[in-house]
């Protein structure tokens, strides 16, 4: 009690030197925090794409003339994969323009930004089972709109929001490119950061390709697995198929559980790799505390003399200043850490547009290591303090 009463006396009596000496903690522990937090934010705004774009979902890319790999692909995976495949779909992403309108309102994908830019897919009636979608309003497309060249559509969040406002869309006729298409449904919100465009989306059957566009090349095909167990062997199942269906290396299958893997292998690295960057920082504050304890035990020679000269051992010397530099780095650790959650709240409003809080490991961690910045840098000034002689030391001015 005794060594704390000295540390926080000699704190408080330099007041501006201890902020100081604080300011080199408290900026290298928000930096380990912000940083750590920062790259955690990224972690989880790609986990939670991948989470939209759905789990368990196996790509397909496929063509051959002459043959139609739609009807082929479609009948071997509901046929032969009914244990692995609950549903699979054409994809189809019209990148020509599209003029959306609906009374007075136009949605015009040349002559809006990228955020507002609404974009036509195609699919079947498996469309939004194997993308992750869910209606909101009305009902999805079916296999007879698909079977019969109905001219209907579903609408993503945004697009029913920007045309129709407070208006129920359902049952509403709207024109794409001219043409009219009846609503059907409308898809529940599912991307608000808008990183992927999601709710721009426009669905129609995949057979209007042919009217809406002079290509009808189809390649691109989703199927939705029931597992992650069953994702690998679909996998392996289809690119066999393809492979007898179309020749080796006509077709080609993948699935997002292993990118989604190595995302989160690279995104563990890069936290790391931020990590340390931001120690460096604390190193430089635990260097000023050294510097600054080592001038403490200059200042205090005379102190030390007196108190080996009345019978004071090494370990209570050393034990006074290593309480001391501890307590300094243990003030600029809170204070390091209250600055670390303000920037990490500042840092993901203004990067991911969300309320990022650090984790509550990674900040314990933080204060345990500012604290133990206090020995590994204070015990070189408090054994050099402890080993000054008695004599020597009373001599000092």
């Amino acid at each position: 009690m005794q060594a704390f009463k000295i540390a926080v006396k000699s704190i408080a009596a330099k007041k501006a030197r201890s902020a100081l000496t604080m300011l080199g903690v408290i900026i290298g522990l928000a930096a380990v925090i912000i940083l750590v937090s920062y790259a955690q934010g990224q972690n989880q705004q790609m986990r939670e794409f991948y989470e939209s774009l759905g789990s368990n979902v196996v790509n397909i890319n496929a063509y051959s003339p002459g043959k139609n790999v739609a009807k082929l692909l479609g009948d071997y995976c509901m046929d032969e994969l009914d244990d692995y495949i609950l549903g699979v779909t054409p994809v189809v992403n019209f990148y020509e323009r599209t003029v959306l309108k609906y009374g007075a309102k136009t949605m015009d994908s040349y002559e809006s930004s990228w955020e507002e830019s609404p974009q036509l897919v195609m699919g079947n009636q498996d469309y939004s089972l194997c993308n992750n979608f869910t209606i909101a309003k009305g009902r999805d497309i079916s296999f007879l709109d698909v079977d019969r060249y109905n001219q209907v559509c579903v609408l993503g969040h945004d697009v029913a929001e920007t045309l129709f406002n407070f208006v129920d869309p359902v049952g509403k006729e709207i024109t794409i490119n001219g043409i009219p298409f009846t609503v059907v449904g409308v898809f529940a919100e599912k991307d608000p950061n808008n990183m992927s465009g999601m709710d721009r989306y426009l669905l129609v059957p995949y057979t209007m390709k042919r009217v809406l566009s002079s290509d009808n090349m189809i390649s691109d095909f989703v199927a939705k697995a029931k597992d992650s167990a069953s994702t690998a062997k679909a996998v392996s199942l289809l690119q066999g198929y393809l492979d007898n269906l179309l020749g080796e290396g006509m077709g080609y299958v993948q699935s997002p559980n292993e990118w989604q893997e190595q995302s989160e292998e690279q995104d563990k690295m890069q936290q790391r790799f931020l990590g340390g960057i931001a120690a460096i920082s604390l190193a430089v504050g635990g260097i000023g505390i050294m510097n600054i304890m080592l001038v403490t035990v200059t200042e205090r020679t005379r102190e030390i003399g007196i108190r080996k000269a009345i019978g004071a051992e090494r370990r209570s010397i050393i034990a006074q200043f290593l309480i001391e530099a501890c307590m300094i780095c243990g003030i600029g650790g809170l204070f390091g850490i209250a600055a670390g959650y303000v920037g990490t709240l500042i840092v993901g409003k203004l990067s991911f547009k969300m309320i990022l809080i650090p984790n509550a490991g990674v900040t314990v961690g933080a204060f345990f290591i500012s604290v133990a910045l206090g020995v590994v840098f204070g015990l070189y000034p408090a054994i050099k303090a402890s080993g000054l002689q008695p004599v020597d030391a009373l001599r000092a001015d």
